[in-house]
């Protein structure tokens, strides 16, 4: 018979931790954690074993055109639409062993402990493994959930290119992935998130559940400076085009406007490319990303502008070319405000310690918003590490989250007596 509402249903802790365990042990990075890049080798091994797993637990898999896999347990409704759990198996190439895929992992633990405790609901559960939600090697981040919400078309996102020149559509079908479902079919009753906070606040605040009632809104805007490529020995500094020099400059105007909108405003550079990057030569050319995030729309929009004005300014100054294109974006979120109550009140329940926070990352579920009722919920993580092979969790952390989601999936999903 299954427990009252008020009772204190659990997952089986062990049994999620063996899971992210095993998941680990494909694709292992250099320093203890992963290296499961989408569309690699190991992202389709680790897509077997997910299969397996969910197979084993009663569920149907299925995989759409991008590549993004949907393992359902069946309703007692067959016109009731699905409840979601979605995140991602892939990793960045210096990730950890739990971004991403303890969201995924912990929505197969929840559908294995409904079999245990013979839980019937309405509506189906899918779990779902959205592709390329890193944007490691293909940009954009959150590109398969962002096709099934219609924010890219198919097309774009086949020919999405990796540093090496390989497109996302010919390496989809390379590694055996491409399933034969339109993207974007499905409809959803709602989503659910589980996933690592990737910031400091939770551990800090001593908080074992995070509930999440927005996501920061992004831009990477992508710049190409152009200059002249000369010997840094033999050329005077005043008959210099160094866009170097105007890349330096760009990233300390970043650093001022990001600044100058505080608090909740953050801004910076992660990736640069300098050609021919030879120590001397003053490069020719300067490829780099400004990753620019903040919960307010009035802000993002102004730090845009500001940005792109300022590194027009900066390169008419040296003399530099200057060309930008917006490779990554998304408008701040507001989660479901019924869902963020059930996770809240589950949180309660069970007696865990919580508190409202805001994503600092992006995630699939802000484009899983634009279609249905879309919540998350953040579990601690040390020291707030995250793309990063020293991630760490416990699994006392992993378990509470997963027990959150748990009770908040299940009375979505409508208990069936």
């Amino acid at each position: 018979m299954v427990a009252a509402p008020g009772e204190n249903l659990r997952v089986n802790g062990n049994r999620l931790w063996d899971m992210l365990m095993d998941m680990a042990k494909i694709g292992p990075g250099i320093a203890g954690g992963n290296n499961r890049q989408t569309l690699t080798d190991a992202d389709g091994e680790g897509r077997h074993l997910f299969k397996r797993w969910c197979e084993a637990a009663g569920m149907t898999v299925g995989t759409d055109k991008m590549g993004t896999m949907f393992a359902t347990r069946a309703g007692t409704d067959p016109d009731a639409l699905p409840v979601y759990i979605g995140s991602h198996l892939d990793t960045q190439p210096t990730g950890g062993k739990f971004d991403g895929v303890l969201g995924v992992l912990a929505g197969l633990e929840v559908v294995r402990s409904m079999n245990d405790l013979g839980i019937k609901t309405k509506h189906p559960i899918v779990v779902t493994n959205w592709a390329n939600e890193e944007g490691a090697r293909f940009a954009p981040a959150m590109l398969a959930s962002g096709v099934f919400a219609g924010v890219h078309t198919l097309d774009y996102a086949y020919g999405r290119k990796d540093p090496e020149g390989k497109t996302y559509g010919d390496e989809l079908k390379r590694i055996g992935w491409l399933g034969d479902e339109e993207v974007g079919a499905r409809k959803m009753h709602a989503y659910f998130e589980y996933h690592i906070e990737q910031g400091p606040i939770l551990e800090a605040e001593n908080k074992q559940i995070g509930v999440v009632t927005h996501c920061q809104g992004l831009w990477w805007l992508e710049f190409t400076l152009t200059g002249k490529e000369a010997h840094t020995g033999s050329t005077p500094m005043a008959m210099r085009v160094n866009a170097g020099l105007a890349f330096g400059r760009i990233m300390e105007r970043v650093q001022e406007i990001a600044m100058a909108e505080q608090p909740g405003a953050v801004a910076g550079v992660g990736q640069a490319f300098f050609t021919p990057n030879s120590r001397n030569v003053l490069p020719g050319k300067v490829v780099f990303t400004v990753d620019l995030r903040t919960p307010s729309q009035e802000k993002l929009d102004r730090m845009r502008a500001k940005i792109e004005a300022a590194a027009t300014e900066v390169c008419e100054a040296l003399g530099v070319g200057c060309s930008m294109e917006a490779v990554g974006h998304f408008d701040p979120v507001t989660f479901d405000p019924t869902l963020v109550g059930r996770v809240r009140d589950a949180a309660e329940k069970l007696g865990y310690s919580h508190m409202d926070i805001i994503s600092g990352a992006g995630h699939d579920a802000c484009w899983a918003a634009k279609l249905a009722p879309t919540t998350m919920i953040f579990c601690p993580c040390v020291d707030g590490l995250s793309h990063n092979e020293a991630e760490e969790i416990s699994m006392d952390w992993a378990a509470a989250g997963c027990d959150v989601l748990f009770h908040a999936v299940v009375e979505t999903a409508e208990i069936v007596e």
